[in-house]
């Protein structure tokens, strides 16, 4: 999502524990330090992530809210990360996300490192897509919290 608008259409579910991952190829496990700068109208976020020993930085603004909204998001560098970072104290968070490729979808389910939380989210490419939650993840299904403000990554933030 280089350099242009997007639209982000997404739902978001509630574990109650880390599900048993299954082998897939395509899976992807990666480690992320996100951060959101304050502001009034929109929600500017610092990413980096860590995959196989190698780190990325971005930088996202989102318009929106719930099931559908937009995203800009650019890759930066390590050096604008860094100085933008302490602008995020106190509104931050740190997750391990799986990637398992399913039924022609990426699942994301999000561990996060500083709390007892896991969260499933897939997107997909129409607001109207139906969602079959796969076999390996329903044993752990909690509830969708597609839109609830309680689990917003930016909520989440501390």
């Amino acid at each position: 999502m280089s350099d242009s608008d997007e639209l982000e259409i997404e739902r978001k579910y509630l574990l109650k524990s880390m599900p048993v991952l299954p082998e897939r190829t395509g899976r992807r496990t990666l480690t992320i330090d996100q951060g959101y700068i304050p502001g009034e109208r929109i929600r500017e976020r610092l990413r980096r992530v860590e995959e196989h020993g190698r780190e990325k930085w971005y930088r996202t603004v989102k318009l929106g809210k719930g099931l559908a909204r937009q995203e800009f998001e650019d890759e930066t560098s390590g050096e604008i990360f860094l100085a933008m970072w302490p602008l995020t104290l106190g509104k931050r968070l740190r997750k391990r996300r799986h990637v398992i490729p399913e039924s022609g979808f990426n699942w994301e389910i999000d561990e996060f490192l500083d709390r007892p939380l896991v969260l499933a989210e897939v997107e997909l490419p129409a607001m109207d897509t139906a969602v079959t939650v796969p076999d390996w993840l329903t044993a752990v299904l909690d509830r969708e919290v597609t839109g609830e403000l309680p689990y917003l990554n930016s909520t989440l933030a501390r």
